[in-house]
């Protein structure tokens, strides 16, 4: 063996914020911890993941789309990776990183499951940058960093269709983009971004939801996010 590698590792894993829209708010989903106590942080709610297995995983995002299905079972339209963060402090069992993601999925008819070692699964509404409740590990600071790039890529990108399900009207998709920038976006202006980006497909369908129908659309494209040319300002 060579003697410039190490003969101990870390431990290595995936954590994963999975977002959606509810009732007009931001939730992440969170599951609780095993009661076990040679378990860390026992009963204590966590963002899913879980280690990485060798013959399971052919790379992080396998592994990361594994964990999503075994503690929720479900599974996400949108997945993207945040940020590596490891230490010799935050898991006690030893030296760890993780690999976040965040995944976008809406909500409606989606029936959670928990799986593996996980004690529930549920959605916790977000308050700011955090949730009401301590979190497990340093999944606090996880959770704000896959917050603050969710909220950054919203500015210029077509992601909160992918917290939507489909088809959908213009106002819900706007409203969905307003609840994840949590501030107010001009209509004419916002419809006018959409056009100019051919983000949009109509399907001939329509929707009554006020005093007239509204039509309905989908995404032209649902394996990849359209990019604005700029963001969206407060104005408009």
């Amino acid at each position: 063996m060579d003697p410039a590698l190490p003969t101990d590792r870390p431990l290595v894993s995936v954590d994963l914020a999975i977002f959606t829209v509810r009732s007009g708010a931001l939730h992440v989903l969170l599951v609780r911890r095993p009661d076990d106590r040679s378990e860390p942080y026992p009963g204590q709610w966590a963002l899913p993941g879980g280690f990485i297995r060798i013959g399971l995983d052919d790379d992080l995002e396998s592994c990361a789309r594994r964990k999503l299905a075994e503690k929720t079972g479900i599974e996400s339209p949108y997945l993207e990776q945040v940020a590596a963060v490891g230490s010799a402090t935050r898991d006690p069992r030893g030296w760890s990183v993780t690999q976040v993601y965040f995944a976008l999925i809406p909500s409606e008819g989606l029936h959670l499951q928990a799986g593996a070692n996980a004690g529930a699964v549920e959605w916790h509404p977000l308050r700011g940058d955090h949730v009401a409740l301590p979190l497990a590990f340093d999944h606090a600071s996880l959770l704000q960093q896959a917050l603050t790039r969710l909220r950054s890529k919203v500015e210029y990108t077509s992601l909160p269709a992918f917290l939507l399900p489909e088809p959908f009207t213009l106002p819900e998709l706007q409203q969905i983009y307003e609840v994840v920038l949590h501030r107010p976006i001009e209509k004419s202006a916002f419809r006018k971004r959409l056009a100019a980006q051919a983000l949009l497909e109509d399907t001939g369908e329509v929707r009554t939801t006020g005093k007239r129908p509204a039509a309905l659309y989908r995404l032209r494209y649902r394996d990849r996010p359209a990019f604005f040319p700029r963001t969206f300002s407060p104005r408009d």
